[in-house]
């Protein structure tokens, strides 16, 4: 019979595969939303499920340990000892993946005392025997043996197991220079360190080959021992039972009895209902089109989930009147979908349990839902801010906000949240929302109406609240709603922006760059492209030889930190220019994106820039802005200053106001730590750092110097950041000794901050999380990482989540007190900005008073913390006069 016309056997090592899959997927990334680890199930199952589309095989079982002892750790009680227990991560895994492979009908076995191994040994030797072509699937090297005419070895390489080397007789003999029966030689002579098999010192492959080749087997080799002359003879001669201990263990067993053989182990019908429900647990949802391809299930799959589907509800669309009285008949909460063009309500869509309903937006539909719509009847959205918006130039204020999907997702997961609607109902419903290709002219699937993507936001927003905890779900509504509607607000009153200034400064930084360009040229004498790194890279390095920098894929880094250390420590003209071009560069690039976001006046815009808040854009609730990005502007520079300046009071409007949060971490980890210095320093009102000086170096506040004040200053911030001394040597330019001791010193003095530092670590470890004062949560699944690196980076995170994240909290707190109150209290003022811990309202005549009053109270009163909350307030016609 030829190779081709036999049938294929395929064994696989269950438990040695899935562990290599764990280490070659971020675990981070693959996790179910109760909490569960599957990226070694899903590697396992990426990797088989490619296997068998390119092999096809007839036959096919899957082998796993029962546990680490064997019949061989009975003969050998360190066989294996050195192996570490397995991550936590891991922990689980195999049980599910078995299920997953019972639902694809594919075979599992195992036995007590018995290694997976000797389970693919016994298959292969049978199959074989029996006229099958075997593959034997494996990541443990003990299976080379088994090579012979009629099984080869896939084993995976070493990165994980997407890639698969094959070994046939002709490879082993080429990659190890014997034959496959001879390959447990090599091992029980050099030994093998995943066993904790020792082997013969100083002797490696090299040897044990020329070895094997010269006595022509081991037995050989072995009886004339003496025979081998130098000092590896002497240490084979002192190994020698070693070499016999390993030899006896390395050899697989080839005749276990086992409930099956080769030939009831024909590939069987998957089962789609059993993949489906166990696919979708683990959330694999990109596999189970792979596997029903596969198996050649499609259709049974497509019913499977057709009939899993809640039936989706056609929209009706009543006449306005009739929408109203659909709306007043409603009972609990909506669900409501906005459709927009240009910036208005183009579609209108309102669900319930089992109903939709739409309308396209006109006056009288407008008319008519108008009050709805502002009334305090509970409304779900999915990423309201924009459709708030499109309502609010519609002359509407929504009220009622009772759940956004996308911010309540955010809050569940911050690391990785889900950007649409329809990965929301990917992962929570595990339905496909219908959608219409945008690719296609005329698309074959007509993607959901409003009415029925209110029905879905309102199905989501019934999972996700199954999920949130209470405190996270108390965050949502008390802090992240009420913010949404003020950053609305903030959004489409936008900042008045001077043209005319940033034009004046960009073409200013131009002429300076342009400089710098040029004395850099001078100074190595010859034109290049400075923001070339091939370039620089010849430059810097092969014609100023000053020392190389990280190795990175295209050379050496040429990056502006890293260059700046090396301007600290070999200084050269080129690379001071370079610097500072690439510096007046990047100012040039800040001020003309806010330069190119002003709406122009003549094109009827209103001469202010509207940047976009991103509420869910970090993982400690902190808000960022985009287009433009009002975040990267310097602070306290005199290119900062500038900038600042171009940012002035409206028409009708007096002046900006600017209020500022004083050391608000730092307040936040004297309250969390009820370190009592830290709080003595903020009660009585004292220069913080000063007063921290004082303590440190032991003297007098006075007799505290510049110097000492910045390296206590860069020593409490550094500690929310989780600083290590080596951190803090390389920001401070001492030595790691120096850094040390005054990390010493400063726990010495203030020893309840490094208390609470370590518990809220170990206290993160235990709850997997952690948590603000006012019950944010963010998840650290790496503190419980194998890897060292990733565990490690975690940990620093943990330090400083509950303090950063309990500034955000605060700070939005204040924001959407301070623009409800202009509101209640009728003024026209408007909060305008929020940068870092900074805000910036605009001032409408004769309100400065009130408006004053308000921002005073509320943010001195966003928390009730052990220390004062000190808000400083500035006044100026610009952003930067209004500084303090």
């Amino acid at each position: 019979m030829t190779d081709s016309a036999k049938p294929t056997l395929l064994v696989v090592d269950g438990h040695s595969l899935a562990y290599r899959a764990f280490f070659a997927l971020p675990v981070d990334n693959f996790s179910t939303k109760d909490g569960q680890h599957t990226n070694g199930i899903y590697g396992f199952l990426a990797m088989l499920i490619n296997l068998i589309k390119a092999e096809q095989p007839t036959h096919l079982a899957v082998a796993f340990d029962t546990s680490r002892q064997s019949f061989r750790t009975r003969e050998y009680s360190e066989y294996k000892a050195n192996r570490s227990e397995s991550p936590s991560e891991f922990k689980g895994q195999i049980p599910l993946l078995q299920d997953c492979l019972a639902a694809m009908s594919i075979t599992v076995l195992q036995k007590e005392d018995i290694e997976a191994d000797d389970i693919l040994a016994t298959l292969a030797t049978q199959g074989a025997e029996a006229g099958f072509s075997v593959l034997v699937c494996s990541g443990d090297r003990d299976t080379i043996q088994l090579v012979d005419d009629d099984i080869t070895l896939l084993y995976p390489n070493v990165q994980g197991v997407s890639q698969l080397k094959r070994y046939d007789t002709a490879a082993v003999i080429e990659r190890y220079g014997v034959r496959p029966e001879q390959y447990p030689d090599i091992a029980a002579l050099v030994g093998e360190t995943s066993d904790n098999l020792p082997g013969v010192p100083k002797v490696g492959e090299k040897t044990a080959v020329k070895w094997l080749g010269q006595f022509g087997s081991l037995d050989a080799l072995l009886e004339n021992a003496d025979k081998v002359t130098g000092v590896v003879g002497a240490n084979l001669r002192e190994h020698i039972e070693d070499v016999r201990r390993n030899r006896t263990l390395n050899r697989l067993l080839r005749d276990v009895e086992l409930p099956v053989g080769p030939l009831d182990l024909a590939v069987q019908p998957m089962d789609a209902q059993a993949v489906r429900d166990i696919f979708a647990r683990l959330e694999f949802k990109t596999l189970i089109p792979r596997v029903a391809e596969l198996a050649g299930i499609e259709q049974q799959m497509a019913a499977v989930t057709s009939a899993a589907a809640v039936p989706m509800p056609v929209a009706v669309e009543p006449s306005p009147t009739d929408l109203r009285a659909w709306l007043d008949a409603a009972a609990g909460e909506v669900g409501v979908t906005i459709t927009l063009e240009g910036g208005l309500p183009n579609r209108i869509g309102f669900a319930t349990a089992d109903a939709a309903a739409e309308a396209s937006w006109t006056p009288e539909v407008s008319e008519a839902i108008s009050g709805w719509l502002a009334s305090a009847s509970p409304k779900v959205f999915s990423d309201a801010k924009p459709q708030v918006k499109a309502l609010r130039r519609a002359g509407i204020r929504l009220g009622g906000l009772a759940f956004d999907t996308s911010v309540a997702g955010w809050l569940l997961r911050p690391s990785f949240p889900d950007k649409t609607l329809a990965d929301l109902v990917d992962r929570y419903l595990d339905e496909k929302l219908p959608e219409a290709d945008p690719s296609q002219l005329v698309p074959e699937t007509e993607g959901a109406t409003p009415g029925q993507l209110s029905w879905f936001a309102l199905r989501v927003t019934a999972a996700l609240r199954a999920e949130l905890s209470p405190s996270v779900a108390t965050v949502l509504s008390d802090i992240e709603l009420p913010t949404l509607l003020a950053l609305a607000d903030m959004e489409l009153a936008g900042v008045s922006v001077s043209h005319e200034k940033l034009a004046a400064f960009s073409s200013d930084l131009g002429e300076r760059a342009d400089a710098f360009a040029l004395e850099a040229y001078a100074a190595i004498g010859r034109e290049v492209n400075l923001g070339s790194p091939k370039q620089l890279q010849e430059v810097l390095f092969d014609e100023l030889h000053l020392p190389k920098t990280r190795k990175t894929k295209t050379g050496y880094s040429t990056d502006a930190a890293v260059l700046a250390d090396l301007q600290e420590t070999n200084p050269h003209p080129f690379l001071d220019l370079l610097l500072q071009h690439r510096e007046a560069t990047k100012l040039r690039q800040i001020i003309e994106s806010l330069d190119s976001a002003i709406q122009n006046p003549a094109s009827g815009g209103d001469g202010r820039v509207h940047t976009t808040y991103v509420q869910t854009g970090s993982q400690t609730g902190r808000l960022s802005s985009t287009d433009p990005n009002l975040q990267n502007i310097p602070v306290r520079t005199s290119e900062s200053r500038r900038i600042r300046a171009a940012f002035q009071v409206g028409d009708g409007y007096d002046t900006l106001l600017t209020a500022d949060y004083s050391q608000i971490e730092m307040r936040i980890m004297a309250h969390l730590s009820e370190d009592p210095g830290l709080v003595e320093a903020f009660i009585s009102g004292e220069d913080l750092h000063r007063f921290v000086g004082a303590r440190v170096f032991g003297v007098q506040p006075e007799e505290v110097t510049s110097a000492m004040r910045t390296k206590v200053k860069a020593m409490s911030y550094g500690l929310v950041y989780g600083l290590s001394a080596f951190g803090l040597s390389k920001q401070l330019r001492i030595e790691q000794a120096e850094a040390k001791q005054l990390m010493m010193e400063y726990f010495a003095r203030f020893g309840a901050v490094r208390d609470y530092l370590r518990s809220s670590v170990e206290r993160a470890k235990i709850d997997g999380y952690t948590e603000t004062i006012f019950g944010r949560r963010r998840p650290f699944p790496d503190l419980a990482s194998p890897n060292r690196v990733l565990r490690e980076n975690a940990e620093r995170a943990a330090l400083n989540a509950p303090i950063q994240g309990s500034a955000a909290d605060i700070m939005k707190i204040a924001l959407f007190r301070i623009h409800d109150d202009f509101a209640s209290h009728e003024l026209r003022s408007r909060v305008l900005l929020q940068i870092h811990d900074e805000l910036v309202v605009e001032i409408a005549p004769g309100e400065w008073d009130a408006a004053e009053r308000i921002v005073r109270d509320r943010m001195g009163g966003a928390a009730e913390l052990t220390v004062p909350l000190d808000v400083q307030i500035g006044r100026g016609d610009d952003w930067n006069d209004a500084g303090h």
